[in-house]
């Protein structure tokens, strides 16, 4: 049992999914310390790990100390090594998810090898990798040096699943060398004791084909009947045809708003780049795209009673206004240039996570963004004075806490791309 510091309310060993809202009081967050599988990147194979830099990891894993440790004093935490490692106990799912991989990634000589070490071992080989035997000449002439991929890009633990009201949706993801996370997540939810979850994997949808793809950064959640969706690089339309077809079968009313993308630059890659929710009534946008672009269709999808209706709309902040959601937006990188705007978009300037309503993570080096939220009432904390003490969030109704994001965001990802949360409060709204 622990206590959320934001509400004073016990939390019990066992979390049951309940995502309604992107601002909720937050109850329970997986996330995933960044390891050797980061530090093991080489220049030439950049491209292949989906970036367009390296990291270095003593910089990066000192600003992630400071993120994961302001999210300890706030909510329980979950690590994707320790769920892996503690569902592996169990032989039946051990084997299950060995086979998986090793037919996915068609690496049968590694088969024996997995299935042979301790739970320990096995969940840090499949998230830094296997290096490759240099024991024939296939292997030695080889210019890979792993059999089994490190997976780069894990500690952005949004992506390869969603929570969404008490489901998690597995993410079929744009690159192939992405989907044992995927299966990783999959295998958490199915599997381990702290979780009482439903999952929903697309796989077998009549919707799947070569270009079906979504991502968790590509979905927020605005209200119980509102779901936002970024369609672009990552998330397809096909996706979004089988989350239609997925919601008529509930009979429910179900609004779900839909956001075209750039596919360049990259900084574009999913929704949550350009638009995230900061409070009841405030969101983040990066205005050239949300407020002005007249070439990326913003479109209203209404489920009711299992009939659909799609409409165009002017933008998100429109639709929502119509179904009774009536928000003020916030500048990414200030409301003076679009030249200030640019630089932090790239840099996760609009990539925000809630960690209440009003209460939000963010990169302390997008210091225009931070500008235009103090203007707009949010007081500005150093993530370093939150941890020792020194800034006491509950003192403001209102507030960022910056995280030290100069490495992290080379990675090209912000606070809401490393978190994937589990449960949250109930927002009177």
């Amino acid at each position: 049992m622990q206590t959320n510091l934001l509400t004073g309310n016990s939390i019990m060993e066992q979390v049951a999914i309940d995502i309604n809202s992107e601002i909720g009081v937050l109850e329970g967050v997986v996330i995933h310390t960044p390891g050797s599988e980061v530090e093991n990147m080489t220049p030439n194979m950049v491209q292949k790990a989906l970036y367009s830099d390296i990291l270095n990891l003593s910089v990066a894993g000192s600003e992630y100390n400071q993120f994961s440790k302001v999210l300890e004093k706030v909510t329980r935490t979950f690590q994707v090594k320790d769920l892996l490692f503690e569902i592996l106990k169990n032989d039946k799912v051990k084997s299950g998810l060995i086979h998986r991989i090793v037919d996915h990634e068609r690496v049968e000589g590694l088969r024996d090898d997995l299935l042979d070490m301790e739970p320990g071992l096995l969940a840090t080989a499949l998230i830094e990798g296997v290096e490759l035997k240099r024991d024939n000449l296939s292997s030695f002439l080889s210019k890979e040096r792993y059999e089994l991929d490190p997976l780069h890009n894990f500690f952005f633990t949004r992506d390869a699943s969603i929570s969404i009201g008490n489901q998690v949706f597995i993410s079929k993801m744009a690159s192939r060398v992405r989907d044992r996370e995927s299966m990783i997540m999959e295998a958490i939810f199915d599997y381990h004791p702290n979780f009482v979850a439903q999952t929903v994997n697309p796989l077998s949808s009549r919707h799947l084909c070569k270009d079906f793809s979504f991502e968790g950064g590509d979905f927020l959640i605005a209200r119980e009947d509102i779901i936002l969706v970024g369609t672009g690089l990552r998330t397809s339309p096909k996706s979004i045809d089988f989350l239609i077809d997925y919601y008529k079968k509930e009979r429910k009313t179900k609004h779900i708003i839909v956001q075209e993308l750039p596919y360049e630059p990259e900084s574009f890659i999913h929704l949550d780049m350009v638009f995230t929710f900061l409070d009841k009534d405030k969101c983040m946008i990066y205005e050239p795209l949300i407020m002005h672009s007249s070439r990326f269709l913003t479109i209203h999808i209404t489920i009711d009673n299992g009939k659909v209706k799609i409409v165009e709309e002017q933008n998100i902040l429109t639709a929502l206004r119509g179904l009774g959601m009536e928000l003020e937006p916030i500048n990414c990188g200030g409301s003076r240039d679009v030249i200030s705007q640019e630089r932090e978009q790239w840099h996760s300037g609009a990539n925000f996570f809630a960690i209440s309503p009003g209460k939000v993570l963010g990169y302390g080096r997008n210091e225009n963004t931070l500008q235009e939220m103090n203007n707009h009432g949010f007081s500005i904390l150093r993530a370093k004075d939150v941890i020792n003490g020194k800034a006491d969030i509950n003192a403001h109704d209102k507030c960022v806490i910056a995280i030290d994001g100069t490495e992290l965001s080379r990675g090209g990802g912000g606070c809401r791309c490393m978190t994937m949360p589990v449960r949250r409060a109930a927002v009177d709204w």
